[in-house]
């Protein structure tokens, strides 16, 4: 065993340690991750795929991660720029939606009820729109972390959420709007 200059510490015990403080921050982020995931992509497989191939991208670049309180800002950073990049390969456009639907209907964990009309709207804002959206208002993200996390400026931040809120309010259903809940009650 090789051991680090003067320290008594193995090259194989620094592996071990890294390897279980990033298997501990992987355990307590797992869920908030997927959660962000799901938020971004719009579906639970491809938030699955999503979070494997951040994690994956987190773990090689572990070590160089100074500051171990900036982690979950570089990874939704790898979330939001791996789900870009997803949509601009070539193997996404031959995808087809079919008409045809299953035998049996898909049950999603993440759905409660009006959000998932909330959430169908959501989805159709432009990406950008859309990665402003899930991380300032699902995420609960100040506009300076998200900000941060896009690598664009706060104003960026503000407008594109203001955009994005009022494409909303022009697209939800009559359902959704506050003034129609009232009158429920």
């Amino acid at each position: 065993m090789q051991t680090l200059t003067g320290t008594g510490v193995t090259m194989g015990d620094r592996a071990q340690v890294r390897d279980a403080e990033f298997e501990a921050y992987m355990q307590a982020r797992q869920p908030s991750l997927l959660r962000t995931a799901y938020l971004l992509t719009g579906n639970r497989h491809n938030a699955e795929d999503l979070v494997q191939t951040s994690l994956a991208k987190l773990y090689l670049a572990w070590d160089k991660v100074q500051d171990r309180g900036s982690v979950d800002g570089y990874v939704r950073r790898i979330m939001v720029n791996e789900n870009n990049s997803l949509w601009r390969r070539g193997w996404k456009k031959r995808e087809h939606a079919s008409d045809t639907l299953p035998e049996h209907p898909v049950v999603d964990e993440y759905d409660e009820g009006r959000s998932s009309q909330l959430w169908e709207v959501v989805q159709t804002l432009p990406r950008k729109q859309r990665a402003v959206v899930v991380l300032r208002y699902y995420e609960q993200l100040t506009e300076a972390e998200v900000a941060e996390i896009l690598g664009i400026s706060v104003g960026t931040v503000k407008s594109q959420a203001s955009r994005a809120l009022a494409t909303l309010r022009g697209r939800a259903p009559e359902s959704l709007h506050p003034r129609h809940s009232e009158e429920e009650r």
